[in-house]
């Protein structure tokens, strides 16, 4: 066990552990570390398992004092697809594509939760324009300036901003400590 707890990994959930902190500061909608957590496990976690339970484990500990919602399952699906992301990002880290993942990862999230929230609501036609609608609808809710730009553009820039965080001080401290670099 105590193999396990190398310095890398007491990193890498540090940097899971302070973004679950982070989802419970006041923030505008959807400007959260959450899905940046997701990519940052999938990307670093050896361990699969890890990969899923760590990220998903704070996601359910931060909803448990936030509160729970109906939507939940498309939103954990949508974390899990980001997960897998970070599989695919392991073996080609650097800015271009950690960017390109964290902009994707909004945009799965955006889909899925906006097609979970068409999906059998009476507000919205059961219809692809109905769909169209629930998209429309997701793209301008809060767009009055008073919560971030909107609930899109908010997650996107929360993605890149807790990308940028959690990726870049994890290279940094690699840098410094080369015993984070995996063997």
């Amino acid at each position: 066990m105590i193999k396990q707890l190398s310095p890398r990994l007491i990193f890498i959930v540090s940097v899971v552990i302070f973004g679950a902190v982070m989802r419970l500061v006041p923030h505008w909608p959807n400007f959260t570390p959450i899905a940046a957590i997701a990519l940052f496990g999938g990307t670093y976690f050896t361990k699969k398992y890890l990969a899923f339970i760590l990220p998903f484990a704070a996601l359910l500990l931060s909803d448990l004092i936030i509160g729970f919602h109906n939507s939940m399952i498309a939103v954990y699906a949508s974390f899990a697809i980001v997960v897998v992301m970070g599989f695919y990002l392991r073996k080609n880290v650097k800015v271009s594509t950690v960017l390109a993942a964290s902009v994707g990862s909004s945009i799965i999230f955006f889909l899925i939760t906006n097609f979970a929230a068409w999906l059998g609501n009476p507000l919205y036609p059961q219809s692809f324009i109905g769909l169209i609608e629930s998209y429309t609808a997701g793209l301008i809710f809060f767009n009055d300036g008073s919560y971030g730009i909107s609930f899109f553009l908010n997650s996107v820039l929360g993605g890149v901003f807790y990308n940028t965080v959690f990726f870049g001080s994890f290279y940094l401290a690699q840098q410094k400590f080369p015993v984070l670099i995996r063997a």
